[in-house]
This record gives structure tokens, sequence and C-alpha cells, in this order.
């Protein structure tokens, strides 16, 4: 949600989520977005319990995404609209949350699944998925500055939930050749996996820094803290990055 990283870094893989075309779909929401997203191997044991009943995670086992089963994706929705294009209210908003690539084991079908959120906008709560937080500290900020060819940029965001649930990252670095790429992914909702919204992309991909294709490494300086509440058994410190991606353009289409 493969040639290129990407398709990878949309999907976790080619072998993981094929797009999935569906007919009569609805429009729900469209927007723009800037992302910046770690991939991560946390304890299987317990990602596992944080799926519904007769879903399993799945696992590249090569590629950029090689080992990762969980995605932590921090966003700025820069441009929000709803389905009929009219902008939405409000039209911009901050978040972080948790995706895992995901199958049915007695159908095979294939998606992902958002496991927990953490967002500024009260209205988001707990949304479609059911699995969001009210951030009541949520801090962002991005800056890119540019000298002949070279660009560089750093990023700081920091959710935090009333109930103890902390995402936050600090990142400086200099920005690399950005692949295109998109994909149709379905994102099944975890309290009813029989619903499902499918994500529609096109977006611009730099693989910062990669444990297992070894890019050109562009990460400066980095720093993360992640964990308590709901979240806190997946990053026990025995959990490592295996990705660092930006996303510096994304545009997301949300369909029913």
């Amino acid at each position: 949600m493969k040639a290129t990283h990407c398709c990878a870094a949309a999907l976790f893989g080619t072998s993981l989520v094929l797009a999935q075309t569906s007919f009569a779909q609805t429009v729900i929401e469209q927007a723009a977005e800037h992302r910046l997203q770690l991939d991560f191997r946390v304890n299987d044991a317990a990602l596992a319990k944080m799926l519904p009943n007769g879903w399993e995670t799945v696992i590249a086992t090569q590629g950029p995404a090689k080992d990762a089963n969980l995605r932590m994706i921090f966003i700025d929705r820069m441009a929000i609209a709803r389905g009929d294009g009219k902008p939405a209210t409000p039209a911009t908003s901050r978040l972080v949350y948790l995706a895992i690539p995901v199958k049915e084991t007695s159908t095979g079908n294939a998606g992902q699944m958002i496991i927990h959120g953490l967002t500024d906008n009260k209205a988001d709560v707990p949304g479609w998925s059911g699995v969001y937080q009210h951030a009541t500290t949520a801090r962002m900020s991005r800056t890119t500055s540019a000298a002949g060819a070279a660009i560089t940029g750093s990023e700081d965001w920091e959710f935090v939930a009333a109930t103890g649930e902390r995402m936050e990252v600090h990142v400086e670095y200099e920005r690399g050749p950005a692949n295109r790429g998109g994909a149709e992914v379905k994102f099944y909702n975890p309290s009813d996996p029989s619903k499902y919204q499918i994500f529609k992309t096109d977006q611009a991909i730099d693989i910062m820094r990669n444990v297992t294709t070894n890019p050109p490494d562009h990460v400066r300086k980095f720093s993360y803290k992640a964990g308590g509440g709901r979240i806190a058994a997946l990053f026990d410190g025995t959990e490592k990055v295996v990705s660092w991606d930006l996303f510096p353009w994304y545009v997301r289409t949300i369909s029913e």
C-alpha cells in the first residue's frame, strides 16, 4: 500500500500486496500529502495480538521491505478534499499511523491494516478503522534548503496521547533522486475485516537508508521514540528500523 523501490514502499514488496481492482467505487476523500515513513521489524507475537482472528502478517523475504512487519508513517495532509472535490473541514491535518501488510489465512485476501494512529484532528477519532486517538501533543516542523544541486531537509514530528501512546522522530537528510510510482491497495478494517477501503496513490519516494538494498545513505541524523499504552508491546526495545523513506509528494484517493 517490484521493479522499483516506489512499489515496494507502497506494498511492502510486489509479492505481498497485489493491486486489486474494485468496481462501482465511491470516492470518499482525496488528499495531497508529505510523508516520512519508517519500516520496522517488531516482535511478531506482540504484533499478532493486534490482528483480528484469521489474519496474519505478510513479511517480504527480499527487496527494500525485507523483514519489515510494521510501518510507521508520519503524514502532513496539506490539501484534503471530500469525495465531491470540495475542500474538507478542516482541509489540513497532521497524523501518524501504524500499518501492517496482512492476509486472511482462509482466503488469501491480501492488503493492509491500520492498527493504531495519533492525529491532531479530533473529528478523525476514532475514524473508519476505529483505532485513532487524539494527540494532545501534536507538533511538526519541516525545513528544506538548497545550495546548487544539493537539497537538504530536516523534520521533527511528535505525537503523544493522553493515555501515554507516543510516536516521534527527528531526522536530518540530504535529498536523493525520487522514483515515481503508485498502487491500489485494500485497507481492511481491523474491527470488521469484511469491510475495506481502497487507497489509490500517485507518489514519489526517496529511500534514504535501507539495511537490505544499501542505497547511498542520505540520513545525517536520526532518532525516534515510540511506545506506551496500546503500542507499548510493539516497541519494547527489541524493534529495529530497516528502511527510512521520504515521500516529498503523495496523492491519495480513498474509495469504498
